[in-house]
């Protein structure tokens, strides 16, 4: 299947400037790409994987990606999307940024060769202002840049001429590319059309008419409720597992709707048309095997994180619905109850209900007695059985933590102090 009608199958494509000229061209040759990413962030959250992932089906296709990281461009703000002007940062902030998600980049690719990590920064800095008002400024209609979506829909609040310009350095990436890296494809967000437009007219005015320059934008990901995609109760669901653990990582796409879930698997995985269409036979049939939410959950965590990582988010997710905590190591024990309730303790042996009640996980003595007595307790993934029994730390948490569940779900970390 030619990567064109791929991505067409799996719903990726909201517009290309010229299909039929872009799959003659990918069926031709090994063709180059980019996308770019600005580093106003430490990391990347999960609607920006959508366009790299893109990039990824290109490489096994066999052809070339650019990751352009926007130490320039990311000084100045992309005003897409914002009804306001971006707060800027300080260049050692874009750099220490630019770098954490370098990192990313290079693990979600991994050691392939078949890809080169540029920044923007390296050639925008070397543009004076008078080259720029000359080489490129004469090249830009500001009828045209009012336009664009993006800027029309910030002339009443105001924007600012340094944010207008954006989309100027933005075409100057796309021309460079092309000029020095033989670039001939641009993929971005669909808020990045206008951008793009603009990079591939500014590479025709400078380069001729017939210069084979392409865009393409992925859809807007809303969830069938008609609602954003990405977002928890939370906030944004990160890639960075320091942000959002690798177990909650692989819940979100675990609690993902059946409405949802195998436009998800057509997006963010790799599988084939074959096993897809099995899955969303199973979701049609037997739904309550959430087969397809599983399978979901498990291609993405080990893309993003590592099999490793996955594996951990298993253990935790069966021992959570077992209820059996005993054998979590202390990491799956800091991702499983590290953002859930929690209360400070002292790291003094107490008997069960002086310590219940001294945590402040009961209020009243009575009550800590009379769950106990009906079971409803445990410590550590064990049930309670003896009032007198005494508290001590989870066997694999290095004294750190006490897990504490009051019936079947309301559980509590106590962090004990060294």
């Amino acid at each position: 299947m030619n990567i064109i009608d791929e991505l067409s199958w799996r719903g990726a494509v909201n517009q290309m400037t010229d299909e039929e000229g872009l799959r003659k061209l990918t069926e031709e040759k090994s063709i180059s790409l980019y996308c770019g990413v600005d580093p106003t962030g430490d990391s990347m959250h999960i609607g920006h994987l959508i366009p790299f992932m893109m990039l990824k089906r290109f490489a096994n296709a066999g052809h070339h990606p650019y990751v352009v990281i926007g130490g320039g461009t990311g000084a100045i703000g992309d005003p897409s999307g914002r009804k306001t002007e971006r707060q800027l940062q300080t260049l050692d902030k874009i750099k220490a940024n630019a770098e954490k998600l370098k990192a990313q980049f290079m693990h979600l690719f991994g050691d392939s060769e078949n890809i080169t990590f540029v920044n923007n920064y390296d050639w925008l800095s070397q543009i004076s202002l008078l080259d720029f008002l000359r080489d490129y400024g004469k090249l830009f209609s500001v009828n045209i840049m009012l336009s664009k979506e993006v800027v029309a829909s910030r002339l009443e609040a105001g924007i600012s001429f340094t944010e207008f310009s954006y989309q100027i350095l933005q075409s100057i990436d796309f021309e460079h590319l092309f000029a020095h890296n033989d670039v001939q494809l641009q993929i971005g967000g669909a808020d990045q059309w206008g951008n793009i437009t603009a990079g591939i007219d500014t590479i025709r005015k400078i380069h001729g008419s017939e210069a084979k320059a392409y865009g393409l934008t992925i859809p807007l990901m809303l969830k069938s409720d008609g609602t954003k995609f990405g977002k928890t109760a939370g906030g944004a669901v990160w890639l960075d597992p320091e942000k959002t653990s690798p177990f909650e990582f692989y819940q979100f796409w675990l609690n993902q709707d059946d409405a949802d879930v195998v436009k998800y698997l057509k997006y963010f995985t790799f599988l084939s048309k074959e096993e897809i269409d099995a899955l969303a036979e199973s979701v049609e049939k037997e739904p309550e095997k959430r087969l397809a939410q599983r399978r979901l959950a498990e291609e993405v965590t080990k893309f993003v994180h590592s099999p490793e990582a996955l594996k951990e988010a298993q253990n935790i997710t069966e021992a959570l619905y077992h209820g059996s905590i005993a054998d979590l190591s202390e990491h799956e024990l800091e991702q499983a109850f590290g953002k859930m309730p929690t209360v400070d303790v002292s790291n003094e042996e107490k008997d069960v209900v002086n310590w219940l009640v001294d945590s402040q996980i009961y209020k009243s003595k009575r009550q800590a007695r009379e769950d106990i007595t009906h079971g409803a307790v445990t410590i550590n993934g064990v049930k309670v059985t003896a009032l007198d029994e005494i508290v001590k730390p989870h066997k694999n948490s290095n004294g750190k933590f006490v897990i504490v569940r009051k019936g079947k779900k309301k559980y509590t970390l106590a962090r004990v102090h060294q």
